[in-house]
């Protein structure tokens, strides 16, 4: 497994779902469609990257027993906000809480909640207002968020 290579290829998709919202529509209720949709991708996009991450960490340093029991505990992980992101790095190394928390304020904290919030709304069909060039500033701090992710595990890999 390579959560890297997965991620790259993840985000290469997404970025060209947006490329081709931003540019083919000039009905508004189509950009509305498409901003919902782009929602649920860009949640689904942050959830795989932050497990692919604890996996290729896990499976490069513990053993196969300890890697499939990572595996099988984040198959049930959905919704991940930022309570539940500070916890799963906590539960890796304690101090981690703090940084976490430090680094998950304002209109990170903002975001990945609000993102949260938008997809559990849009994929129970209940209406919600958000524009492309909303979620794209979502996006952009998902992305930000992710680096994190992965810059907290490779420190935490060499102490």
């Amino acid at each position: 497994m390579n959560g890297h290579r997965e991620i790259h290829r993840n985000k290469t998709r997404l970025d060209a779902v947006f490329a081709r919202a931003k540019g083919s529509f000039e009905n508004l209720e189509i950009q509305s469609d498409y901003a919902r949709y782009l929602c649920v991708l860009v949640s689904g996009f942050f959830e795989n990257a932050v497990v692919d991450l604890i996996l290729d960490y896990t499976a490069k340093r513990s053993a196969s027993k300890v890697s499939s029991f990572v595996e099988s505990a984040l198959d049930r992980w959905t919704n991940l906000n930022v309570e539940k992101l500070i916890q799963l790095l906590a539960s890796f190394e304690p101090r981690w809480r703090d940084k976490a928390s430090d680094f998950l304020v304002d209109s990170r904290k903002d975001h990945l909640n609000g993102l949260v919030a938008l997809r559990h709304k849009v994929v129970h069909g209940e209406s919600v207002g958000i524009t492309i060039s909303q979620i794209g500033q979502y996006y952009r701090t998902i992305v930000e968020i992710v680096e994190f992710v992965d810059f907290t595990l490779s420190e935490l890999a060499v102490s």
